[in-house]
């Protein structure tokens, strides 16, 4: 069971929260995988995605990328979510730690998860914390990344459908990083 640790109201009435749980059994419109740019989901939050929502995910990204070419942080994929709760999968594809650029990518990487979300017409979605796995992105870093980018992206877009972001971390260490960023950045 998914538990919100933490959540912050927006002045437009969008909510941001970090949930200690499982980003596969998420019930909302969309969750976004950290993916890499071939959509091959071989590891980490990827395969998880895959082995919960099933092989038509991996289906779908393939023909994704045979139609649209690799994929970029700016411009993520999607497909549907297979056997997901959540009817939607939002491919973005975040940085490696030590490729240069790294900050810049991240923001690009959830800005554009946030505008696909809005394009399905989502109302809520669920993200990881891109990078911080086996790309090796330091946790305390994207967490205010993560934090500013949403923020940001609800003071411009106040009249979008997307009204619930919520932040899905899975262990403990990660989540004592993100809320300890959270206070220093929301209170």
């Amino acid at each position: 069971m998914n538990i919100v640790q933490i959540e912050k109201k927006f002045t437009a009435g969008q909510l941001l929260q970090i949930v200690q749980g499982d980003i596969t059994t998420e019930e909302v419109d969309a969750i976004v995988n950290a993916a890499n740019e071939h959509l091959a989901h071989g590891g980490g939050v990827a395969w998880a995605i895959l082995k919960k929502g099933g092989s038509k995910i991996q289906e779908e990204s393939d023909a994704w990328v045979r139609k649209h070419g690799l994929v970029s942080h700016a411009h993520p994929a999607w497909t549907s979510g297979g056997n997901l709760p959540a009817k939607y999968v939002i491919h973005a594809v975040g940085p490696v730690w030590g490729d240069g650029n790294e900050d810049t990518k991240l923001q690009d990487a959830v800005n554009g998860s946030l505008r696909v979300a809005d394009e399905l017409k989502c109302e809520s979605i669920s993200m990881p914390a891109i990078s911080t796995g086996i790309f090796g992105f330091p946790k305390d870093r994207a967490a205010g990344i993560i934090f500013r980018s949403v923020a940001a992206y609800f003071e411009k877009n106040s009249n979008s459908e997307l009204k619930q972001v919520r932040i899905v971390l899975y262990d403990q260490p990660t989540i004592d990083v993100f809320q300890t960023v959270w206070k220093t950045y929301f209170q």
